[in-house]
């Protein structure tokens, strides 16, 4: 009798736990070799410095000053191009336009548009904002996916398949390709998620996107039902693609496209990878986890304000007792900087004020709170080897929650920004190195001489 296919796909057989294990004890490292070998686990040392790999333009994570020859710890910085993320949003925000589409001229050529060329590239990306004729019902509609950045991959992988150049790597075919999945990234987010939804009995609603309004404004425009939206909600959405945009060539996503872009494949390909990157929840999904987190923490707590629950519920996250138990307290601590996230630094201004007109400032206190006491329970837990701080996906989730976004789509926004440094970083790559990115694992496992079956 053949056997059920629904069990042989999607079942964990006791055949299948039983070879997981052998899979586990066959390859577990002892953890003292990496010392020994003085292997940089995460190609980062104790300190959290990374291994350099490669060299950039594009942008620069900034934690650390030099003091007497010596490295010191200092508020983190983000530069694009040269200039400080916070003058950036700073500029844009006084002169009362979006940051968006003027941060990505930056990043992808170098240097901050003039009001002719800012205006040029409104219309270039806005021109672009369309996908070929049918592939909303033939890709998008046909096996939508609960994980929106799975449906996003997917859409990129077939969008290959329409492009009669998808394989031509010289710089202007691939800034070409660049600029199309720019503008189109909205599209298959938001249309991804209607369709979903639609699969689950709910109405569906395709709106195009008005060419007059900006990235941001035309996801709020798309993704709702009545298309409304107000000014400060499209500005804070703006603000947040600004500040998800880049963040070095070495963040995983990144370094990702990278890797990929220097084995000489196509653009689809390398991007696609990159959203597989991002998708984890040590990276772009972090966000997600933070907002999961803190609805546990809600829950458990009788009393927000009372910082002996919540000091409790903290020390019970790194034991394990609570959530998803796996020891973390997801949005504290970073890669890379250790006093402050500036990015983060720059959100919480924000988040106070949309807290406050939204009536959230109970919530809004919560987070406070524990931004303020997660270091020092770290601290007390855990040998730390460098500082711990609130990075930008600590109230990312909040701010998109307050906006009525639906958390499905808090990584795929995320994604939706970095399209932008992907996009630089690929060019980068292709412009400046020839060489397939191959690092050194050293081998363990004594040579062996084979055996015959017989004799097994």
């Amino acid at each position: 009798m053949a056997k059920d296919i629904d069990s042989i796909f999607f079942d964990i057989t006791p055949k299948i736990e039983e070879l997981a294990l052998k899979c586990e004890q066959n390859n577990a490292i002892d953890k003292e070799l990496y010392t020994k070998y003085e292997v940089k686990r995460g190609l980062r040392d104790l300190n959290g410095k990374g291994v350099l790999a490669g060299l950039t333009n594009i942008s620069d994570v900034c934690a650390f000053k030099m003091v007497d020859g010596k490295q010191v710890p200092c508020k983190g910085n983000l530069y694009y191009r040269g200039y400080n993320i916070k003058d950036l949003v700073k500029g844009f925000l006084a002169a009362h336009h979006p940051g968006f589409e003027e941060t990505a001229y930056l990043l992808l050529f170098g240097e901050l548009p003039d009001k002719v060329q800012l205006k040029e590239f409104q219309e270039m990306i806005a021109e672009r904002r369309m996908l070929p004729p049918n592939f909303v019902r033939d890709v998008i509609m046909k096996a939508p996916s609960r994980d929106m950045m799975n449906s996003i991959t997917r859409s990129i992988l077939q969008l290959y398949s329409y492009d009669d150049k998808a394989d031509d790597t010289s710089i202007p075919n691939v800034l070409r390709q660049c600029l199309n999945l720019i503008s189109q990234f909205p599209m298959l987010m938001v249309y991804g998620y209607h369709a979903y939804n639609y699969k689950r009995g709910e109405d569906l609603y395709i709106y195009a996107p008005q060419p007059e309004l900006s990235t941001a404004e035309n996801i709020l425009m798309m993704l709702r039902e009545n298309r409304k939206y107000t000014k400060l909600e499209a500005k804070i959405l703006d603000m947040a693609l600004v500040l998800h945009m880049d963040h070095g060539g070495g963040n995983n996503s990144t370094f990702t496209t990278h890797v990929v872009t220097s084995s000489g494949t196509d653009t689809y390909s390398t991007i696609a990878a990159a959203m597989a990157s991002l998708k984890g929840p040590k990276h772009g999904g972090a966000n997600v986890k933070v907002t999961q987190m803190f609805e546990d923490m809600k829950a458990a707590l009788t009393d927000w304000s009372d910082k002996d629950q919540i000091r409790q519920y903290l020390i019970d996250l790194l034991d394990k007792k609570v959530f998803d138990r796996k020891g973390l307290i997801y949005g504290m601590g970073h890669a890379v900087y250790s006093i402050s996230d500036p990015r983060a630094d720059i959100f919480k201004r924000f988040v106070k004020q949309l807290a406050k007109e939204k009536g959230h400032e109970a919530e809004y206190a919560l987070y406070e709170t524990v931004e303020h006491m997660a270091p020092e329970v770290i601290g007390e837990k855990r040998k730390m080897y460098k500082g711990v701080n609130a990075n930008v996906d600590f109230y990312s989730g909040l701010v998109y929650s307050m906006l009525d976004l639906p958390p499905a789509l808090y990584t795929p926004i995320f994604a939706t920004a970095r399209i932008v440094g992907w996009s630089a970083h690929r060019l980068e790559e292709l412009k400046n190195v020839d060489k397939i990115i191959r690092p050194a694992y050293k081998p363990l496992a004594p040579y062996r001489d084979y055996i015959n079956l017989d004799d097994r």
